[in-house]
């Protein structure tokens, strides 16, 4: 005969006055974790309690129940409860739903109501918050039930979004959370699976992967074309923008490639015709020109607009404000916060005022041009009075100026140093009574002497071959000429035939054309006044101009069409002298400037040299793109360079990444041969004061 098996009996449920429950000690939880007691009174005045409390009779010495009833779990309940009450939200007599224990130990009933419940999976969660705003509830009703943030909303309900296969891969513990998150960059189901499959056979699974793969072609909101037409333009344009609720993502991404080009094309127009009303000879118009477009061309040396009486006591304020700040806190070596930025405010302000446009003769704006691009920090680049070699006025033929009224001499276009010949060997004039002019052949004679001279004279004072060496050199970078000098020392500062992907943006580029321009700024006018401006100047600003006029020679470019093996190898001597540094200069081996262009074999290597021989092997099987893609990721702030790039006796191969380089500020592009809004320096000694501050950085 089967035995009948004993049916479980649940423990009775009872309403308990509030009054009559205390709290017990035997509850095992101790340490305060997850939502506070004020936000579960908060939940329980809105909702009601969900969950009953287990409690157990209280007795006395003898064993008999005193009327009171200990609470060994739902001790946090209890306290919200007791919360209400104080604040006589709640009557000490409500009733409260109780599950009343008597057999087993109460420590016991407190873990088994701790340990035993399992905690809401996360998308269960998410589906939730969608759930309520489905039936109605908006985004702050639901973080204001839930007392979260508005955000923490936006980023479940975001979540709850994704594609259902990638959900359902993240119930099954396919995917992370942080990978989930990721995948929230875009909105496009189709796009997200796309990607999902990718990083299957991806190495590299890390969410920044994942957030690259899916904004791959966009247009990010730092970038200088969208910062130029704005995000917000662009949106009330239609376009959609892809933003990153998880992680910072400097405004997103700009979706729609195509009417960002157009916005962009649309507002260079409309600026360009503003610019073409003050009556230039020309005008080209991009969104970006290639490096040294200036090259060749003669900029006009313009005047700075006076100020009116108003603009300068606004400027004199601005400055006195400076002054005053400067004073005050010149013994502080932390700023106050409010202080920094103050003064960070005032120098924007003092650098718009030097700034100012420059006035152009109206005979020069006919033959002239300007080019009209965007610079780096999405601002309009105007850059006016290019003068192409084809506009330039013809000269006159130089007068004698030490033959009297009818010598002329003609120094032989010729690389002998010796050659100083005439234009004719004119035969020696009759003798006359009267006092006729020195003949041409004598007066090259002479001269001649004269030049020997100099050379021995000069060849004996270091300093002063400094200078006019200086002097001559500076004549054909800022002047664009050197027949002001009796050097004929030659000077060639080459362009870029071809352009290297990222290099008009690049550190160097910018900061060669800021160095460029204050020294322009810092140097006369006229060029006749250009040796007595440096004959004033110190030894350490005419070395650091030297240094800058001097570096804009340097061509260690590569072509195929031009072999100069010695002149390639001495570039690598100049970079071991200079301890020259690509990766703390910004360069980085990406898809487009390396890694997209050499064979996968490179690609492995590159990876292996940087990451070790097995992060080589774990992306050999990829296809080259993807490859590339991998790899661009793998050497990311490893300070890996490509051999051309590379520095002898520097190990760059495989350290970490240098810190950005100190120094000016990068505002700009094309330093290599233009010259920049000079101020009207009027005496040496004020020109003097101004290339030591550019000197000193």
């Amino acid at each position: 005969m089967a035995i009948a098996k004993k049916k479980i009996t649940l423990s009775p449920s009872r309403d308990i006055p509030f009054h009559q429950l205390v709290l017990s000690q035997a509850n095992v939880r101790h340490v305060r974790a997850g939502v506070s007691i004020e936000e579960l009174a908060e939940d329980i005045a809105r909702r009601g309690l969900l969950q009953g409390l287990s409690v157990r009779p209280v007795v006395d010495a003898d064993g008999v129940e005193t009327g009171l009833f200990e609470i060994p779990a739902g001790g946090r309940r209890y306290r919200a409860l007791e919360l209400l009450v104080k604040q006589k939200r709640l009557s000490r007599s409500a009733p409260v739903p109780c599950v009343v224990r008597e057999d087993g130990i109460a420590e016991e009933d407190s873990l088994a109501e701790n340990v035993q419940r399992a905690p809401l999976h996360p998308l269960d969660q998410f589906r939730a918050f969608l759930a309520l705003r489905e039936k109605g509830q908006s985004e702050e009703e639901i973080a204001a039930a839930f007392f979260v943030s508005v955000n923490v909303v936006k980023q479940r309900l975001k979540l709850a979004s994704i594609s259902p296969k990638l959900l359902d891969a993240y119930a099954d513990d396919g995917i992370s959370l942080d990978q989930l998150m990721a995948f929230t960059v875009s909105g496009d189901h189709a796009r997200q699976e796309q990607v999902f499959e990718r990083l299957q056979q991806s190495y590299d699974k890390q969410p920044h992967v994942i957030r690259r793969m899916l904004t791959e072609g966009a247009v990010r909101a730092s970038d200088k074309r969208a910062r130029f037409i704005g995000v917000d333009a662009y949106e009330e344009a239609g376009g959609t923008v892809l933003r990153d609720l998880f992680q910072g993502d400097d405004g997103g991404w700009l979706q729609d490639v195509a009417l960002v080009d157009r916005m962009v094309a649309d507002t260079l127009r409309a600026d360009s015709e503003v610019i073409s009303a003050e009556g230039w000879k020309w005008l080209e118009v991009a969104p970006d020109f290639a490096y040294g477009h200036t090259f060749g061309l003669r900029q006009l040396r313009g005047d700075p607009i006076p100020m009116t009486a108003e603009e300068q006591a606004e400027r004199d304020a601005v400055q006195a404000e400076v002054n005053r700040l400067s004073e005050e806190y010149q013994d502080v070596d932390d700023l106050p916060d409010n202080v920094d930025a103050r003064l960070g405010e005032l120098e924007v302000e003092l650098e718009a005022w030097e700034d100012r446009l420059l006035a152009f003769d109206p005979s020069d704006i006919a033959r002239a041009g300007v080019f009209v691009s965007i610079a780096h920090d999405g601002s309009l680049r105007v850059e006016r009075g290019y003068v192409r070699p084809e506009d330039e006025t013809p000269t006159e033929p130089e007068a004698d100026l030490g033959a009297g009224d009818g010598g002329r001499v003609v120094a032989a276009d010729s690389h002998d140093a010796d050659a100083v010949t005439t234009d004719a060997e004119a035969p020696e004039p009759e003798e006359d009574d009267g006092l006729s002019p020195i003949s041409d052949r004598l007066m090259t004679e002479l001269t001649a002497h004269r030049t020997l001279g100099l050379r021995q004279a000069l060849g004996e004072q270091p300093d002063m071959a400094f200078l006019a060496a200086l002097h001559a050199l500076a004549l054909k970078a800022f002047y664009h000429y050197g027949s002001d000098s009796c050097l004929e020392l030659d000077f060639k500062s080459v362009g870029f035939g071809t352009q290297a992907p990222g290099l008009n943006d690049s550190f160097p580029a910018e900061a060669i054309r800021v160095r460029h321009e204050r020294w322009a700024k810092a140097l006369p006018k006229e060029s006749a006044e250009l040796w007595d401006a440096l004959e004033g100047w110190d030894a350490d600003s005419r070395s650091a101009l030297f240094a800058h006029v001097v570096s804009l020679s340097v061509n260690a470019v590569h072509e195929a069409w031009n072999r100069r093996p010695r002149a390639l190898a001495h570039a690598d001597r100049l970079a071991e002298a200079i301890a020259l540094d690509m990766a703390a200069l910004g360069w980085r081996p990406t898809v487009d400037t390396f890694l997209g262009r050499v064979t996968k074999a490179r690609i492995l290597q590159a990876v292996s040299e940087a990451k070790g021989q097995h992060a080589a092997e774990l992306i050999t099987h990829l296809k080259k793109g993807d490859m590339a893609t991998e790899a661009e990721t793998l050497l990311a702030e490893t300070g890996w360079l490509p051999e051309p790039l590379r520095t002898p006796g520097h190990a760059e191969t495989n350290g970490t990444l240098a810190s950005e380089p100190a120094g000016e500020e990068t505002v700009g592009k094309d330093g290599e041969t233009a010259m920049g809004q000079s101020g009207d320096l009027t005496d040496t000694g004020e020109a003097g004061r101004t290339a030591r501050a550019i000197a000193a950085g």
